[in-house]
Parts: structure tokens; sequence; C-alpha cells
């Protein structure tokens, strides 16, 4: 277990530097992101950017050098003239800074700021909200796909899993999209968008979060459901529950001590990944419903071309993906000591 966990997180390492490298380059191949803001400002940006390597300050224009981004004169009188390097130069020094934690400041979003500061204000919202969807998701699946699988072949059973099918094959934004024009502008029950701020009231508050928690709810108790069904039906049929039937145990004794318990075993840790991907939150229902949330900021970074948060969120994205894969395989060895990860055959 040792070994194979040391081998999938040095694989984790060199999947994530491998997807960052091919999306600095990728990025690079747009045109280089102009600061965004007042003149004052975005000269310093541009020096900081020429301190870190990314563009070079000329004191008089050099027509033969490449790609000229603006040009600037200081309180002194003296005309900077700022370029941009090649795109290996760039990546030498974007990697640098990331060996030393510095993921580089934004250039449009909240020019100056430092990404990882932007990224972490936006990150407990996007959290909060989360962890409400897998409070209500979980126990709503794995009830409704218990209920399923002990009416096996009834009415109850075909009406749970035709509905299951219906909405896991509706996308989240088409979801939100209905509830929002439904409880929003419709009946006027809900706020059409985020309106949670500071000194909001509670009741605002408690409002806000519907929608938002009944979209990603949906899908993952779809998924619960079929996967618990499918699980528990599976484990019902085998013969070691017929042998316990034989011993005496009644029905709900050999669900409750045999069948849910063995049936578990592959659910709880697509729960456990699951609540390890809380982070990454939802990219197109924050931005519908105007969330701040760090989902809302990868299109939004794309958007205003801020290419240092693009990249600093994508990374955040990759290490959270991988981060739950590898703890997803380990949680299998420490749920059922049968599996041990890496095991010779």
């Amino acid at each position: 277990m040792v070994k194979y966990t040391i081998k999938r997180l040095l694989l984790a390492v060199v999947t994530t530097f491998i997807i960052l490298t091919a999306t600095f380059f990728l990025m690079k191949m747009l045109p280089f992101s102009k600061a965004v803001g007042q003149e004052a400002m975005r000269l310093t940006y541009y020096l900081d950017q020429t301190n870190k390597g990314f563009v070079l300050d000329f004191t008089s224009e050099q027509s033969g050098y490449g790609t000229m981004l603006e040009h600037f004169r200081d309180a002194s009188g003296v005309d900077h003239y700022f370029y941009v390097r090649p795109a290996w130069q760039q990546y030498i020094s974007w990697l640098n800074g990331v060996v030393h934690g510095d993921w580089g400041t934004s250039s449009s979003i909240m020019l100056g700021v430092d990404v990882v500061k932007i990224i972490g204000s936006r990150l407990p919202l996007t959290i909060k909200i989360n962890i409400w969807s897998v409070l209500i998701s979980v126990p709503a699946g794995l009830g409704l796909g218990i209920w399923a699988a002990l009416k096996k072949n009834t009415m109850t059973d075909h009406i749970i899993s035709t509905l299951v099918m219906i909405f896991i094959s509706i996308p989240s934004f088409i979801i939100i999209t209905f509830l929002m024009k439904w409880l929003a502008y419709d009946t006027g029950w809900l706020p059409s968008q985020w309106s949670v701020a500071k000194g909001t009231s509670f009741g605002v508050a408690v409002r806000s979060y519907v929608i938002p928690v009944m979209a990603l709810s949906f899908g993952s108790i779809c998924g619960y459901t079929r996967f618990t069904r499918a699980e528990l039906t599976e484990v019902m049929s085998s013969d070691y529950l017929l042998l316990a039937r034989t011993k005496g145990l009644t029905k709900n004794q050999t669900i409750v001590r045999h069948a849910l318990r063995n049936a578990m075993v592959p659910i709880l840790p697509s729960i456990l990944s699951e609540v390890i991907g809380l982070l990454s939150g939802s990219m197109i229902l924050e931005s519908l419903y105007g969330i701040s949330g760090i989902g809302s900021l990868y299109i939004l970074a794309v958007n205003s071309n801020d290419y240092n948060v693009l990249m600093a969120d994508m990374a955040f994205y990759t290490i959270i993906g991988l981060v739950a894969g590898v703890f997803l395989d380990l949680s299998y060895g420490f749920i059922d000591p049968r599996i041990r990860m890496g095991a010779k055959k």
C-alpha cells in the first residue's frame, strides 16, 4: 500500500506538470493579455512583469524585437516600451515563480492582486454551496436507491428508475435555468440571482441558496440512486444472504447486517471522492446564477483574458481532480480490508 500510494502521488505530480505545461503554451499562442485599469496601475503591473521575466522594458522603441504591448511615460519623463518575451522564456520565469509559490498577479479582474488571494477569497462560498448539496444528495440518493432495490420490479422501482434516467440525462445548466424561470421569474418565491452580501438577512440568504443547491443536487441524487440500487440488488441475490436466511435471520436483519454493509463498499469511496471535489465548484451554475465562487472565476478569467488567474485556476482544478482520484483508489483498501492496492497477483 505504501509503495502504491507513493507511486500514485508521483504520477499525479507528473500529470499535473504535463497538463499545466501544455496549458501554458496553448495560452501563449493567444494574444498577450494587456493590463486593464488606470495608467499608473498598468505601468506598475508591467514593471512587475518585467522583474518576473515575462516582458521586456526598453527606454526606446525596438521596432525589430516583436510584439509591443504598451508605451508609457512615467512621472520622471522616461519613456517605457514594453515588449512580450518569447514563450519559452516566459515559461522558465513562470515555472521559477511557481516553485517559489508565486502564481503571478491579475491583469484585469483585480489588477495587480495576487491570483492566489483572488482564488482564496472566492473558495469559501463555493465550498458552502457544495456542502449543502452533498448533505442533501447523499442521504436522498442512498434512500431512493435502497427503496428501489427493496421494491425491485415493482411499480415503485419502475417510477424511481424512470425519473432517475430522465433527470440524469438533463444537464445541470438546463435544470438551473428551469428553476430560475419557475421559482424566481414566474412565481417570485426566490431571488433570480445570488443576493447574499455582508449584512444580508438570514431569510434572504437561505432563499438564495435554494436554487443553486437544488441544481447541484439533482445529478448527484440520480447517480447515487442508480449506483445504490444496482449494488444492493446484486448483493441481495447472492448465496450468502440465502444462507443467512436459512440460519434464522429475518429479511430485515439480512438486509441491515449483511446486504447494506457489503453494498456500501463501492459506494462510500465515491461519496468521499465527491466530498474532496467540493472545492472545484460548478463553472456554469455559478456563472448563470451570479455566484462569485471559484467556478465563475474560471469563466471570468477566460472572458477577460486574465491568463495568470486562468493558469492558477486551471492548476487548482487539476490538483483537486487528481487528488480526488488518488483518494478514491486508496479508500477502497481502507474500507474493505480484502482489497490491497498494488498487491502482486
